[in-house]
């Protein structure tokens, strides 16, 4: 892997990457998902259940030192191939001062060491689901799409009035989102080929084949720094859920998260805050994920938790 750092941030943190692209196997397919983990316990199963009904293949899940039985529950899982990795990294350079995002060293790794096996990757968080909206599977939405770099938005959920971590699971608890995807509310995450791949970020990727250009769901493309325009964003094949606070409770767990100094806890406490007012203040009903999990026959939570894959 070059780390050639590409930007560095006013704390000296390097966020872009350059991952060596693997030569593709000669019989790679499917879509595989690139994740970093910490105590999810309460919501790994569902989410792992929820992708492999949607045909996800492989999971390549990266610990970050979690501390509850989040590495068991996904180890145990029975219905796709679950990867774990540990990777508590807070290594630095010395000189210059420069630390790196473990998340795009992990989606870096993830390309590297994997990518060679599959036609796609995606790269999400625990607290977001890829439902399909329209076909029964993500391959099957994908295949509809002849770029190797797609961006899908944010769709942001709330609370959906729990103030305790309800007893459903995400698709049938959260049902109330933003109306709108924008400002504070909008951004992306990006499922790729992994094997075209020349630069990683959280947030977006470049690749061989397409350059800073990316496509949306429906095979509109722009440039990476255009994406937030409303002729873009789309979410009419794949919609991107973002279970951001959960319950009330779980918001608190997520404002207290991390160790970040005092200042910065501020911070991030009044973002979230932000967010949160900006969900509820328009908020439409979207039964998308479990519309989904009822046109493959999971009609109730009961079935779903009960799914033997």
């Amino acid at each position: 892997m070059n780390f050639r750092k590409f930007f560095l941030g006013k704390r000296k943190r390097a966020t872009k990457m350059i991952p060596q692209a693997p030569a593709p196997d000669p019989n790679r397919g499917g879509i595989a998902i690139v994740a970093i983990m910490k105590n999810e316990a309460s919501h790994i199963e569902d989410w792992l259940r929820f992708h492999s009904l949607a045909g996800v293949k492989a999971f390549f899940l990266y610990d970050d030192g979690s501390t509850d039985r989040t590495v068991e529950l996904a180890k145990a899982f029975g219905g796709a191939r679950v990867s774990i990795l540990p990777w508590t990294l807070r290594t630095r350079f010395k000189s210059p001062d420069v630390s790196f995002d473990r998340q795009v060293l992990a989606y870096c790794h993830a390309i590297e060491n994997f990518g060679s096996a599959f036609k796609w990757m995606a790269f999400i968080d625990i607290d977001e689901y890829l439902v399909p909206l329209r076909d029964n599977s993500l391959i099957d939405a994908l295949n509809g799409l002849n770029d190797g770099n797609i961006s899908l938005p944010w769709t942001m959920f709330g609370p959906s009035g729990h103030e305790n971590p309800p007893a459903l699971s995400s698709p049938y608890a959260y049902t109330f989102r933003a109306r709108h995807r924008r400002g504070p509310l909008l951004n992306f995450k990006c499922i790729v080929d992994p094997c075209d791949v020349t630069e990683a970020h959280v947030h977006r990727f470049k690749t061989r084949s397409m350059g800073n250009v990316s496509s949306n769901d429906v095979g509109f493309r722009a440039d990476n720094k255009l994406r937030f325009s409303h002729t873009f964003v789309s979410a009419e094949c794949i919609q991107l859920n973002h279970y951001y606070t959960r319950s009330k409770h779980e918001l608190y767990e997520k404002i207290e998260k991390g160790d970040p100094p005092d200042s910065d806890k501020l911070r991030r406490r009044d973002k979230i805050l932000e967010k949160l007012s900006l969900i509820e203040d328009d908020q439409v009903v979207d039964t998308s994920a479990g519309d989904f999990l009822r046109r493959i026959g999971v009609f109730t939570n009961a079935e779903f938790c009960s799914t033997v894959l």
